[in-house]
């Protein structure tokens, strides 16, 4: 299907910023959407499958609204990943530093939704979903709204993959690279010096899963994040921390596990779990809900395309192993049967 546009009065600042530095922003499109975009001066010309080609002239049509200034390329990527969507879901208004902020999917927006109902929700999804991210924005604006006194931010101290070995420093400085990118969400959605101040009065706490045992969580609003990490025996710990005025909400990827192979996942075991018990919400967020680079999404398909295929082969694997020892089987139990004399007439 092929569409075409003029956008009129013409302006050439206006086109070039819609454009990008030699047309980044229209490669980026072509890319992610699976079309091909051809422009001179204000005429613009769209080629692809219809659904493709109608949602890029919609994003060129609303990205030369707002080109009165340099369009940056995250705007681009947002959009891609939904922002623009004609049938996007707005979701809860949350209070925080980031005017801006709303779900970027209709998963995201179930996402908050049920953060906003339940007591406790367990958000499963792979990199670059918000999973982490809209939690800490819901914890930041329930504390600006004063229905929580406090947030307690925890994640298991799991390597990825790496023995780091001795980290020098006192208590906080060892375990504050684990916690590093719940620092980064806070100074994004509260900024530094709110962050400080509320370290100051107690109101946000950072701490390795491990301190939670023994205590009793009141009138807090509390996230576990890379759950994947946690065993069972800690998720278990974690839930029952849970007091009166309480929200928890846990988040991870079970596509990233850095337990031992043998070590079944505390997140995995929790939805299988808890998927019927009442007051927990469970939502599961895909590569369609990322809103990163665009290639993130393609990544994690790939990845998940490929672990799928392993698991087909060593089903196929284990089956063909099998197979002898039944025939085996299956030949012995015939040469051992009493042989059957059939009388002579």
């Amino acid at each position: 299907m092929i569409l075409r546009h003029i956008f009129l009065p013409p302006n050439n600042s206006r086109l070039g910023h819609l454009c990008g530095p030699t047309d980044a922003h229209l490669r980026r499109i072509e890319a992610a959407l699976g079309v091909r975009i051809a422009h001179r001066h204000e005429q613009f010309k769209v080629d692809g499958p219809k659904a493709p080609a109608q949602r890029a002239m919609e994003m060129l049509q609303a990205l030369y609204e707002m080109a009165a200034k340099p369009i940056p390329d995250e705007v681009v990527q947002l959009m891609l990943a939904g922002e623009g969507a004609p049938h996007a879901n707005d979701g809860p208004t949350l209070s925080t530093r980031r005017a801006d902020l709303k779900p970027r999917s209709v998963n995201q927006a179930v996402y908050l939704d049920n953060i906003a109902q339940y007591d406790i929700t367990i958000g499963i999804g792979p990199a670059g979903t918000g999973k982490t991210y809209l939690a800490v924005a819901a914890a930041v604006d329930a504390l600006h709204r004063s229905v929580v006194q406090r947030i307690v931010l925890t994640r298991p101290a799991v390597e990825a993959g790496e023995r780091l070995g001795f980290l020098p420093g006192d208590l906080n400085q060892k375990v504050d690279p684990y916690l590093r990118p719940l620092y980064d969400a806070l100074y994004d959605l509260m900024g530094f010096e709110q962050v400080q101040k509320a370290f100051e009065r107690q109101a946000l706490e950072i701490a390795p899963l491990a301190f939670m045992r023994g205590r009793t969580l009141n009138n807090a609003f509390v996230i576990l994040d890379e759950a994947q990490n946690t065993t069972p025996e800690q998720m278990k710990m974690f839930l029952t921390r849970v007091g009166f005025g309480t929200k928890a909400v846990i988040t991870g990827d079970v596509s990233q596990i850095d337990l031992p192979k043998a070590q079944l996942s505390g997140l995995i075991d929790a939805e299988r779990t808890l998927r019927r018990v009442e007051g927990i919400a469970i939502t599961r967020l895909t590569s369609a809900d990322i809103v990163r680079h665009p290639l993130v999404a393609r990544i994690v398909d790939a990845y998940d395309e490929a672990r799928r295929a392993d698991e087909i082969a060593a089903a196929l694997v284990a089956e063909a192993q099998t197979l002898p020892k039944v025939v085996a089987q299956a030949s012995t139990s015939r040469s051992g049967m009493p042989k059957t004399r059939v009388p002579r007439r």
